[in-house]
């Protein structure tokens, strides 16, 4: 079992799947959400959980405010897991489950309201190109000045971002690491890429 930090479930505990998933620990889920509350990131948002595993991240953040979370899962054991958790949170209205494997999906469109907040906590051993390849068809799933937080191994280096994402961010918890990106969508014909909050003035 694990818990919800803090919001309105704070205290709640959720389920974990017996195998085959790593759940982000509660050191680093307090200080990934401890970052976005103070960057303004999740009231309202639309919510993307890559790989979500047990919910946790999704959860959280639906937790602290955020208007809906979809989360991809292609394990259908963890996915039981996830469903039990939205169901016993009560989240079901705002929580939508998609039992996909990841890059398939993207390359579909992804959710229908594009994502605010992409969290993306890939198994460690993913191979590199398939990982640059998720990053890359995110794209379109992407809302203006999205963040991307990639959870990763300190011991692995993240492929080279995408074009379209700009790294603001890395933070090292013992042999995790926490990526974070924004979105820098391209100018349309005869504009000039101005983003409403240019990266170097948000922190993290």
């Amino acid at each position: 079992m694990t818990r919800i930090i803090a919001g309105t479930f704070g205290g709640r505990r959720i389920a974990v799947p017996p195998k085959g998933t790593r759940p982000t620990s509660d050191r680093v889920r307090e200080a990934l959400f401890s970052r976005l509350d103070h960057s303004n990131v999740l009231r309202g948002a639309h919510v993307l959980d890559l790989f979500a595993g047990s919910g946790g991240l999704g959860l959280e953040a639906l937790s602290r405010g955020a208007a809906e979370a979809t989360f991809v899962e292609a394990s259908s054991s963890a996915a039981r897991v996830l469903q039990a958790n939205i169901r016993e949170l009560g989240v079901g209205t705002s929580a939508t489950l998609v039992r996909e494997r990841v890059q398939p999906y993207l390359q579909r469109g992804g959710p229908s309201a594009k994502a605010d907040l992409v969290f993306a906590d890939p198994p460690y051993d993913i191979p590199r190109g398939e990982m640059a390849d998720m990053l890359a068809a995110l794209e379109p799933a992407l809302a203006s000045a999205a963040v991307v937080v990639v959870e990763w191994s300190t011991r692995a280096p993240l492929p080279d971002w995408p074009h379209f994402l700009v790294p603001v961010a890395r933070k090292e918890y013992g042999e995790t690491v926490l990526h974070y990106a924004e979105f820098e969508p391209p100018a349309t014909s005869g504009e000039r890429a101005e983003p409403d909050e240019p990266a170097e003035h948000r922190t993290y």
